[in-house]
């Protein structure tokens, strides 16, 4: 017991000087846009052409109009013209120097896909409509109209014109640059 009283004053020592010396942790800067409107080209699934709308500090449109071809699954080969549109929301700045920020981003959207399906030699002609879910990180560089953008997207598809799926779900992803107007 003599020995207990000496112990549990001496953490209660460090425990009270360590708590002295505790300093807040920085906090993320949240993301302030300082563009409006951008348009550029994406490269992946989808490759084409991606525009982008700020509505406020942190919140954008997000638009891509592209190809998106898809081999090697148990239902064959099939591309065709892709169109998205995200509601996309910019909480917090995971970077912020003088020459750009990096704000992570993710949102929520639609999807059109219209594609030409080639499956044991046979032709189709499908149309999916489904649901997106983009995350993904911006370059958004400060002294020029431009940022580059790496993004992976949940794609869940609701209507399928096609009986051979019920539904349809992937991950697409893109690499893109926008300049802004």
């Amino acid at each position: 017991m003599k020995h207990l009283a000496p112990a549990v004053l001496l953490s209660a020592a460090i425990l009270a000087t360590s708590t002295a010396d505790a300093r807040p942790r920085a906090r993320a800067k949240s993301f302030q846009a300082n563009k409006s409107f951008g348009l550029g080209l994406m490269l992946g699934a989808p490759a084409g052409l991606s525009a982008k709308y700020y509505l406020g500090a942190d919140t954008a449109l997000d638009f891509g109009l592209g190809v998106y071809e898809r081999f090697g699954n148990r239902f064959g080969r099939y591309g065709g013209l892709h169109f998205h549109m995200d509601f996309l929301w910019h909480p917090v700045n995971l970077v912020s120097t003088p020459a750009f920020e990096l704000p992570l981003y993710f949102g929520i959207g639609g999807r059109l896909w219209d594609h030409d399906d080639y499956d044991d030699d046979r032709y189709r002609d499908d149309t999916h409509l489904g649901v997106r879910a983009p995350i993904g990180i911006a370059f958004d560089f400060n002294q020029v109209p431009i940022d580059v953008f790496i993004e992976l997207a949940l794609v869940i598809d609701i209507v399928v014109d096609d009986a051979r799926h019920d539904g349809f779900s992937d991950f697409n992803g893109a690499v893109g640059i926008r300049y802004y107007f």
